[in-house]
């Protein structure tokens, strides 16, 4: 499906009747929050519920005008994911969602050949999870753990990956669109050589994808059993970091009652002083696993036309190329400096 051909299809004239009267067989978005977060929404995100599929419509119009060549999904549910992501700014949605292809199109190491089952190592290893239980806040708590990564078996972009795929599937909830996630890393056993595989140019493109790429809301990183190599690997992330984000992260060291006081026992294993037994990674896994035919079906619809490419890149080519490459001839004295 090219984006050319959906845009001239689906875009109406203002005042005319919602496109799904011109698209039958578009899915009719049905609502699927609970009254408490709807509530929600429309006290953190601006979503009025009267209002939402007027604003979704006009994203969709804002989309075929200004970037008829995009190759996105225009379909209610997903355009809603960066509404409520820009709390129904149609500008920033706008443009998050020209970040999300931009980011997708700019790194194809990461993104070609993008389904479950092409990082089921990752998965099998225990490098990234998702934690059975919501937080009081209705939130899910990602579990990534680098130790569990042997970077001999496959390259650091396997890891980035996985996350990315959960990330994906995370973000299909309603519930996980107002609510957004945490965050849980624990750092215990990195080492140097380890850590000087996530360099500057890897840091920003992440940092990229999850502040201004992704339709998702990080409300909390807790960094649990971080050694003191850490210093230098947060150097390097820091100044990619809008302030708001970087608020959000909390160094916890080895004290557990630190981590507590922002994830609750009831919903942690035992690895981290939980009650809720071990951590069992194989759940999630299966249920990834299981999307592979969905997500296939949805990234079939992100199509670049050959033709074309987006302007307002996030990324800048050479430039940012040369800047990281700078930064990274400084990266190992500090790291060494740190361990």
């Amino acid at each position: 499906m090219s984006g050319d051909s959906d845009c001239t299809r689906t875009s109406p004239s203002a005042g005319s009747p919602s496109d799904n009267e011109f698209l039958p067989d578009r899915p009719k978005y049905v609502c699927s929050l609970s009254p408490d977060l709807i509530t929600k929404a429309r006290e953190e995100l601006q979503e009025k519920p009267e209002w939402r599929l007027r604003d979704v419509q006009a994203l969709r119009d804002m989309v075929c005008k200004d970037y008829p060549s995009l190759g996105t999904c225009l379909d209610d549910a997903f355009l809603l994911r960066f509404l409520r992501a820009r709390k129904f700014d149609y500008d920033r949605a706008l443009q998050l969602l020209v970040n999300y292809h931009t980011c997708r199109r700019s790194w194809p190491e990461v993104f070609n050949n993008l389904k479950p089952s092409a990082i089921k190592p990752v998965l099998e290893s225990g490098f990234v999870t998702v934690l059975p239980r919501l937080d009081p806040e209705g939130r899910h708590v990602v579990c990534i753990r680098p130790d569990r990564w042997t970077s001999s078996n496959y390259p650091i972009t396997e890891n980035i990956r996985a996350i990315y795929l959960t990330l994906e599937k995370l973000i299909q909830s309603e519930e996980t669109q107002v609510n957004g996630i945490v965050i849980l890393a624990d750092y215990k056993g990195v080492s140097l050589s380890k850590a000087s595989h996530f360099g500057p140019f890897v840091a920003k493109k992440v940092i990229g994808i999850l502040q201004d790429g992704f339709p998702i809301r990080i409300k909390a990183v807790n960094i649990i059993n971080e050694p003191r190599i850490f210093k230098g690997i947060f150097a390097i992330i820091k100044p990619f970091l809008k302030e708001k984000i970087a608020n959000r992260f909390f160094l916890h060291g080895c004290d557990l009652n630190s981590l507590h006081q922002n994830i609750p026992p009831v919903i942690l294993p035992e690895e981290y002083g939980g009650t809720s037994g071990k951590l069992d990674i194989s759940a999630w896994n299966e249920l990834l696993l299981a999307s592979e035919e969905d997500f296939l079906h949805d990234f079939s619809q992100l199509v670049l036309p050959c033709d074309s490419s987006p302007h307002d890149m996030l990324v800048s080519g050479d430039a940012d190329e040369k800047q990281c490459d700078d930064s990274l001839r400084g990266m190992k004295p500090q790291l060494y400096y740190c361990y």
